[in-house]
């Protein structure tokens, strides 16, 4: 067996004195502080890749690594090619879980909840302010299916890009039927810090009631254990 790299985590922590009132006014903080260090340092290279786990038609988890593309009171969400494997699974059962890992920040945001679609406005918007070879990409892979080879799915690539060349207008390349995005209706938010020997903080909003994400009422606030 290698030997077991073991760091002790240097991080503030977090304290009931310190968090903020709501779920979405500590979120949006933390992940304020994560893009600000992304911007000065090399340490936090994706301050917004989001880990969304899902169920399968057998119950077994499966986890993936994107993007979150949107933030607000109503709750993370990211966007993905609606026939995926994440897509399938979320359209037969909802329950999702999110997080968001700042490693170098001893940082972390666990989400537990529902998946909810955008509406189509929400996707159309977000996808004509991508760039042009990301929106032609959405229509030449057919996401989590198989591929015989790389030079496949470049040859996609290139038929999808003659078809829908590059004008320089939001419009160029249409948003494909089975591409769409999700908004995590959160009922748990989690914020962890890193601390030494272990000890580790845990505050927890837990849903209550009715109300976003920054209604302080729906929400309770308690420590678990490291």
């Amino acid at each position: 067996m290698q030997d077991v790299l073991r760091v002790d985590y240097h991080g503030e922590g977090l304290s009931e004195a310190e968090v903020c009132p709501t779920p979405w006014q500590q979120a949006q903080r933390w992940v304020g502080d994560a893009t600000t260090r992304a911007q000065a340092r090399p340490d936090v290279p994706e301050p917004l890749a989001l880990s969304v786990a899902t169920v399968d038609g057998a119950g077994r988890p499966n986890v993936r690594t994107v993007l979150m593309r949107f933030f607000d009171q109503h709750g993370p969400g990211f966007v993905t090619n609606t026939d995926s494997a994440k897509g399938r699974e979320l359209a037969a059962n909802a329950a999702v879980a999110a997080g968001l890992t700042w490693p170098a920040m001893f940082r972390a945001i666990r989400f537990r909840g529902v998946a909810q679609e955008l509406s189509r406005a929400e996707v159309a918007e977000y996808f004509g302010g991508r760039p042009w070879a990301s929106r032609v990409s959405a229509w030449a892979s057919h996401q989590s299916q198989p591929v015989g080879s790389r030079e496949d799915l470049e040859t996609a690539f290139e038929r999808c890009a003659a078809r829908w060349p590059d004008h320089g207008r939001t419009d160029d390349v249409p948003v494909p039927d089975f591409w769409g995005g999700y908004r995590i209706e959160c009922d748990e938010v989690e914020f962890w810090g890193g601390r030494l020997n272990r000890l580790h903080d845990r505050l927890v909003f837990t849903r209550v009631g009715e109300g976003t994400l920054d209604d302080a009422d729906a929400w309770r606030l308690h420590r678990r254990q490291p």
